[in-house]
């Protein structure tokens, strides 16, 4: 069993940044692809960004490219989300997920929040104008 805990919310101005963290414990970080989703009320949960297991492959939403980047160590079994160059309709709740991939340190990143098994109580990231 993978626990996740994300940490790093809060409330920023439009144009600002903000760290998320999600580290880990009960299971072999490596095997697992990660990936950062969000969710505002009402919507469903949407995919924001994913890395591999080996972090060498990364993938972005459309409307985060240049502005969001995700990144793991595997030395401290975390997930980082930096976002810069925030909109306020960035504002949503945002969970970190876990899904176990074929071998350790692949190269597959997964965009369905379906495909994922773990998941974070969620950080609330507010953007405001």
């Amino acid at each position: 069993q993978v626990q996740l805990v994300e940490s790093g919310g809060g409330l920023v101005q439009a144009g600002g940044s903000l760290r998320l963290s999600c580290a880990t414990s009960g299971g072999a970080f490596s095997v697992y692809a990660m990936g950062w989703f969000r969710q505002v009320p009402g919507k469903d949960r949407e995919f924001v960004a994913a890395v591999s297991g080996s972090g060498g492959s990364t993938y972005y939403v459309d409307h985060v490219k240049g502005r969001f980047t995700i990144s793991r160590d595997n030395g401290r079994n975390a997930v980082d989300l930096q976002m810069s160059s925030l909109k306020p309709e960035d504002t949503a709740v945002y969970y970190c997920g876990a899904r176990p991939d074929i071998l350790a340190l692949g190269h597959t990143v997964f965009t369905d929040p379906r495909q994922y098994v773990y998941w974070g109580q969620g950080t609330q990231v507010t953007v405001s104008s």
